[in-house]
């Protein structure tokens, strides 16, 4: 694989990352199959074991409370390209909180995903969310 193949995919890669938590502040979970894959897989202490993108979405869409928005933030991110396939990690901070106000819960996260090649590009197949901390506000 060329260096500008793998910076490109890599860059993808990290892409997604914020894609990902963007289509979550936005409230834009309908867009889900821009990140993930069909067979998505999605662990995390709030949801449990979600597969597939269909118990994905119904699971947020079911978890959105009204009034409340999130702004996520996500740093230390490492990238392991493996050819048609990446493993990835990063950090995340998670402020939740009503207009105008100031947050009202803050989490640290953990993230672990595996992508793939796509003919759309790279999306994700798993992730694995897991907090560090919290904080009431």
């Amino acid at each position: 694989m060329s260096t500008d193949t793998l910076i490109a995919d890599r860059l993808e890669i990290a892409d997604l990352f914020t894609r990902f938590a963007r289509l979550l502040d936005e409230e834009r979970v309908k867009d889900l199959d821009t990140v993930f894959t069909d067979d998505v897989a999605v662990h995390s202490p709030r949801g449990g074991e979600l597969r597939g993108i269909d118990k994905v979405l119904g699971f947020m869409r079911q978890a959105e409370v009204e009034g409340q928005h999130t702004q996520h933030t996500t740093t230390d991110l490492l990238v392991d390209v493996d050819g048609d396939q990446a493993t990835a990690s990063a950090n995340s901070i998670v402020y939740y909180y009503r207009d105008g106000q100031a947050p009202h819960f803050t989490g640290g996260l953990r993230q672990y995903y595996t992508a793939v090649r796509t003919p759309a590009g790279w999306r994700i197949r798993e992730v694995r969310i897991m907090p560090a901390w919290t904080r009431e506000n």
